[in-house]
Order: C-alpha cells, then structure tokens, then sequence
C-alpha cells in the first residue's frame, strides 16, 4: 500500500512526486519507457527550454482561460528558477524570455531525481501498467506485470499523444473516460505544417532557408472573429513550413482556414516599389526584391503567380499592388500538419470542468489526479509548456 501512484516520470510526474514526497507521503512513480523524463532530455535541441521568464495566463490556450491560473501563480517560473540554481545549473536566456541550461537537458533530469531521491520517492521504470481499478474513495487498485500495487491516491501524469516514438500514449484519455470525465478533442499542436502538393514541390528547393515572417489567421472569438499574429523566424522545409512562427500559430489554425503570412513585416513594399519606379527605373524586379529575401525566395513566389521580372518602369500601379499583396499577404496552400509525429504538445483533452483547478484531483472522483498535457491544457512555444507541467505537478503535490 503506497499513500500516492503517479504514472509517469515525466516533467509533471516527477515534479509532484518530489512535493509528495517532501510532505512525508511514501511515493512510488510507475513509468513504461528505459529513462524518466524522455522529452526532457530530447527537448529544446537537447538543452531543455524550462521554462520563461514572462508566463502569463494568456500564453495558454484551454476552453476554461482561467483553470489555469490558480496553479500559475502558486508555483512560479521564479520557483523554477530558484531550483534550478539550487543545484548550480548554468542557464542563459534567449528571445522572447526563453531560459535553456547552457549545457544539457539530462541536468534537468539529474536535478529532478537527485530530489524525488532526497524526498524519499521511488521510481520504478519499465513498468507497464495493464489495469486499475478503485474500490471506493481514496483506495485505488493497479495492476502490472510486475504484480498488484494499492494506494490512496492515483496520479495520472503520462502525458498527451505527441511525438509517439518517446512512447506517447492516450492512456489519460481512457483512464478519464472509465471515470465518466469528458475529454476535449485533441489535435496535434506546435508542428509544422505541409504544403498541397504544387506548391510542396515548388518550394521543396528552398529547404533550409530561414527569414523572419508574421504569421496571421483568424480564430473564432465568442460571436466575434478575431485575428492571431506571430512574428519569429520561418522555415521552409522540403515538406512544408516550419519555424517558431509556424509553430505558434499552428496552435491557433484550423484544417480549411486561410493562413496569411508577411514575409516582408516592417516594410511598406508598395513604396518602395513605387520610389524605386521613379529613382532606379531600369532595376529589375527580382533584383530589388533579393535587396530585402533571399533570391531563391524571390523566384519561387514570383514563379508561382506567374509574374515575370522586368526593368521597374515597365509596371503599371495595379501590377505593383499586385507584387505587393503577394509578399505583405502570401497565403500558402497548407494540406495539413505534419501530425503528432512531431508535434510538441498535444492540443485538448481532459475538459478542465472536471477538474479542481487548486489541487488538480477530479471532482467526481476522491483521490484521481491529472497533470500536465494530459489536460485541456497547451502553452505557447518558448517554455510554457514546462512551466505549465511544474506549476500543476507542483498543485497536485501539496494535496495527494
């Protein structure tokens, strides 16, 4: 008999074990893969953006915008902080207030099971669990291969179905339908996104390059539309677009929406044709446009609206207008995403109006907790999701 089961040793899991276990509760963490924390290590190119110096509720997107700032609030990106300095993990921040280790994500790890080891917790890996059951309230059965376990309370913390090769699973979603806990359809979220297939083979040549970009649609508001914008880095990949910029806004796009994006953000293109028209009237076209993109960039768009680059003063006003809206407002053919293959998180899942936003335990049933992206719960790029995963394994920590 254990006090608290959490299943999963990942951000969230481990996070609430180590408060658990700080509150004198004898801890056991069940998780099926060989290492704990397996997005940990791989994530923010193996340095692990842990989070942002700037989260606030809005980074955050869930159908109840204020579930998440109980948890927000009570455990902060300043907590996390002060942990990582705890144990003289070097960091340096990045744009936008993104914090990554200097040397690896795998001090994350080392940090986080140095003081679930100090808290008194166990974890046990390469475990899969094969059933559970609950025999009233706070008295939980789970069932392994490695025998039956009991505890008063059961934490599940296995995530969302992002990047299925680190062994992403809908187990939460199950355990939460057994519960008669409503789970928000999900979709992949923070992926890039691939292009129909004209368009897929004409920019497949400008895979690799990379420039800075707005990225807009719009989302429905209410009874009001409203629109989304990104401004960060894009990049052209010989599948579609990529980049911080289409990552964002992946997470605000919807299959058969209109995807706007201007590739040249900052400058007014209509007056600068028009004054080069009038100063340099026998520069070309693509000559002047390679002053601001990449050349191939360039040819590729210009190619694909069959415009032809002549000297400047052969275009009439409509046609310079015409060049204009092409690179301020491109709207790229998208066919879709590239899925939760490689997505970052998983967007939806377990409707937040089950759960207590204080202390993460289900409403409707005494001693059943979710945390993490097993939630309606998804954060912008840039550490929110992190943070999100500390602030409610933290919530539910202090309760189980």
């Amino acid at each position: 008999m254990w006090d608290v089961i959490i299943i999963g040793a990942g951000a969230s899991g481990l996070m609430c074990a180590i408060e658990a276990g700080k509150r004198g509760r004898r801890v056991l963490v069940l998780d099926h893969a060989k290492r704990a924390g397996q997005k940990i290590i791989m994530s923010g190119g193996g340095r692990c953006n842990f989070t942002n110096l700037y989260v606030e509720p809005m980074h955050y997107l869930c159908r109840n915008p204020h579930f998440v700032k109980s948890a927000l609030s009570r455990y902060t990106q300043w907590d996390f902080i002060a942990l990582v300095d705890k144990h003289k993990i070097a960091w340096h921040e990045r744009d936008h207030g993104q914090l990554f280790c200097d040397d690896s994500a795998k001090q994350i790890i080392k940090m986080l099971l140095d003081e679930a080891r100090e808290a008194g917790v166990k974890v046990q890996l390469q475990t899969d669990v094969l059933a559970h059951s609950q025999s009233g309230d706070h008295h939980f059965s789970v069932q392994t291969k490695q025998g039956s376990l009991e505890c008063h309370s059961l934490v599940i913390a296995t995530g969302g179905l992002s990047l299925p090769k680190m062994g992403a699973t809908p187990f939460a979603y199950k355990i939460a339908q057994q519960y008669q806990i409503e789970v928000q359809a999900t979709r992949a979220g923070l992926v890039p996104f691939t292009l129909q297939q004209a368009q897929k083979e004409m920019f497949s040549a400008l895979s690799g390059i990379s420039l800075p970009a707005t990225a807009s649609c719009v989302v429905k508001a209410g009874k009001k539309d409203k629109t989304v914008s990104f401004s960060e880095a894009l990049l052209f990949t010989h599948r579609g677009l990529s980049g911080p910029v289409i990552l964002q806004i992946s997470n605000y796009w919807q299959a058969g929406e209109v995807l706007t994006l201007d590739l040249m953000a900052g400058i007014d293109l209509f007056a600068l044709l028009t004054s080069t028209q009038l100063n340099r009237p026998e520069l070309g076209l693509k000559t002047l446009l390679a002053q601001q993109l990449p050349k191939r960039v360039v040819e590729c768009l210009l190619q694909s609206v069959d415009i032809e680059s002549r000297p400047m003063k052969q275009y009439n006003e409509k046609e310079l207008q015409a060049i204009s809206q092409l690179f301020h407002q491109w709207h790229p053919s998208i066919n879709g995403t590239e899925g939760y293959r490689t997505a970052e998180v998983t967007l939806g899942g377990i409707d937040t109006d089950f759960i207590s936003s204080k202390t993460m335990q289900c409403k409707n049933t005494a001693g059943l907790y979710f945390i993490g992206e097993a939630l309606d719960v998804s954060g912008w790029l840039g550490g929110f999701n992190f943070q999100w995963a500390w602030a409610s394994g933290w919530a539910a920590g202090q309760d189980v």
